[in-house]
């Protein structure tokens, strides 16, 4: 069979683009509504994606109240509990949370995937992030954010633990780990599910974001805009797999791609301006400086140009693919916030079901990714539009499976048991 892709859909309440709540079809207590997210779930499985992802934040996102009151984003389900109802209502479609290494124990991390694996009958998986949110630090006694590499050598350690309490060799015995950060003395007690122990997935995009994906990860996902900057992503961060000892087809690179979908160009785009046209300024404002951790944006002439900005402590890949696409395409202040606003830094597609088809071909056979993670634009709508006809399209294309290669989450994206 030839190589055919491989795909996430990144669930939110609402939608990806920063106004989604704002649609006259949005549900209005999206966030709290566990059916809403089971509904989303059994979409994306009916559409033989394999897995569905939910990303986290132990905080609100924007502390101030009346901004956090015009974004879905201030709500939400704790992810490992809201997959565990998940896992009852599907059956083969695989369950990614995210969980931060700053805020958490290893152990204690690692015994509730290793629960959830066990009861999904191996259909885990675990986002690593090391968090990036001053927000999030006040929450945990911490005075501010650690430094970026800090955080990284933190994360390492921590995944070292989590791999070797998900190891079979170890999961009943010691571990006995003495390190600069933790103490973890015995092994979880827990059996490994039929596929071992939970996928590993990794987002950062740093230099050390990228080594530590290239150690530990089995999916990587990133945030690229053109396929030059995709492929060459891929092409490092396999080649550093590679000279860390692993097998490159073992780690699947899943760039994320929001689409907006129709049966025609005009219309497909007039869904998006009608989402663009529902973003308050300020909100889209908000949105970019708090990716960006700056407050120099205040005051600033909204249709003046970007100030000269460098990347912070925070997010550092994701600020500086926004500080270089707005040097590239010389954008306004307002024309960052609104594009960002779409899907925070992310590639964006607006067109036909056979427009997105070509452009993910591209991508796919011009050796840039393993597949995507998919963005809807707004739920459920752009989830049913795309399980409805780019799915399809994709099939008829030979490029995505006609039916589960099995019922585990390694098993379909094509990984072998870990060692």
């Amino acid at each position: 069979m030839s190589r055919q892709m491989k795909l996430g859909a990144f669930l939110m309440p609402t939608g990806h683009h920063i106004a989604a709540w704002r649609h006259p079809k949005a549900a209005a207590d999206a966030g709290i509504d566990v059916d809403h997210m089971v509904r989303l779930a059994q979409t994306a499985e009916r559409g033989l994606f394999d897995l569905v992802f939910f990303e986290d934040a132990a905080g609100v996102r924007e502390a101030r109240v009346e901004l956090a009151a015009q974004t879905s984003r201030s709500i939400g389900f704790e992810p490992i509990s809201l997959l565990a109802a998940l896992a009852a209502r599907t059956s083969h479609v695989g369950l990614v949370a995210t969980a931060s290494t700053s805020y958490n124990e290893p152990y204690a991390l690692a015994r509730a995937f290793a629960t959830l694996d066990l009861v999904s009958g191996g259909r885990a998986g675990w986002n690593l992030v090391t968090s990036a949110s001053e927000i999030e630090a006040a929450n945990f006694g911490a005075q501010g954010l650690r430094a970026h590499r800090d955080r990284y050598a933190r994360a390492d350690e921590f995944a070292k633990i989590v791999g070797a309490l998900w190891s079979p060799q170890t999961r009943a015995g010691t571990i006995g780990h003495e390190g600069e950060n933790f103490v973890v003395g015995q092994g979880l007690g827990i059996p490994a599910s039929p596929q071992g122990s939970p996928v590993m997935v990794q987002a950062g995009a740093s230099d050390v974001g990228r080594d530590l994906a290239a150690r530990t990860a089995d999916v990587v996902f990133v945030a690229a805009q053109t396929l030059e900057t995709a492929k060459a992503f891929y092409d490092d961060v396999k080649a550093r797999a590679e000279r860390a000892g692993r097998n490159p087809d073992h780690i699947k690179i899943l760039p994320g791609m929001s689409p907006v979908v129709a049966d025609s160009r005009e219309e497909a785009q007039a869904k998006f301006d009608e989402l663009q046209a529902l973003i308050p300024d300020a909100v889209g404002l908000a949105l970019l400086a708090s990716y960006l951790a700056t407050d120099a944006l205040n005051g600033l002439p909204l249709d003046g140009p970007m100030p000269d900005l460098k990347a912070s402590e925070g997010m550092q890949s994701r600020q500086q693919l926004v500080i270089d696409q707005s040097r590239r395409e010389g954008l306004s202040i307002r024309q960052v916030a609104q594009h960002f606003a779409g899907a925070r830094g992310h590639w964006r597609l607006v067109g036909t079901a056979k427009d997105v088809a070509d452009e993910l071909e591209a991508w796919f056979t011009g050796g840039a990714c393993d597949g995507f993670n998919v963005m809807p634009a707004y739920f459920p709508g752009e989830l049913d539009s795309f399980v409805e006809r780019v799915i399809p399209e994709l099939q008829r294309r030979g490029l995505f499976r006609t039916a589960y290669e099995g019922t585990t989450l390694r098993g379909n994206l094509g990984l072998g048991l870990p060692a």
